[in-house]
């Protein structure tokens, strides 16, 4: 579920990871600590960082420790995953409020599966796709085309699907 406090929690880990980053540097400067990074922000970002300290310290310890995770979890992906996950961050956040629900209350339905039903389904999707090395391909085609398009471009499509599913 990607709900509010998600979000946030993802905003937050994603901020923390860009402050506790490793910028590119020369092979002999020194590594500039987060305090130096943080100085050299400026006022607005400083903020920013400031606010979103305040919002980890006022979750409860389990969901710090949720954070602390995924921001252990996100240091560890590849560079490629990171920003896949970044496009798919940025292309949710450019949906409107209502898209946004309807997301929200598919991953919830997805969640709400049991871990057996879910399996099984991935199983079929792979199975499938496996049987139909075609349909692989045209999916991987459409979600290509997907991520090239505008949200002007995305909304349309949505609005031309709908319009099918209707007939």
């Amino acid at each position: 579920m990607l709900g509010r406090t998600t979000v946030g929690a993802l905003a937050l880990a994603a901020t923390v990871a860009v402050l506790m980053g490793t910028p590119a540097r020369a092979a002999n400067a020194p590594t500039p600590t987060a305090a130096e990074r943080f100085e050299k922000l400026p006022p607005e970002q400083k903020e920013a960082l400031r606010a979103k300290l305040r919002e980890f310290k006022a979750l409860s310890p389990d969901e710090q420790a949720r954070v602390r995770g995924n921001l252990q979890r996100w240091r560890q992906l590849p560079p490629e995953e990171r920003e896949r996950l970044r496009g798919n961050l940025r292309d949710f956040q450019r949906l409107s409020p209502q898209e946004r629900q309807a997301v929200r209350e598919q991953v919830r339905e997805l969640r709400g599966l049991t871990p057996e039903r879910r399996a099984e389904l991935r199983q079929r999707m792979r199975a499938y796709l496996r049987e139909h090395p075609e349909r692989r391909e045209q999916m991987m085609e459409n979600m290509r085309r997907w991520r090239q398009m505008s949200a002007e471009q995305r909304q349309e499509a949505r609005e031309r699907l709908r319009e099918r599913r209707r007939k």
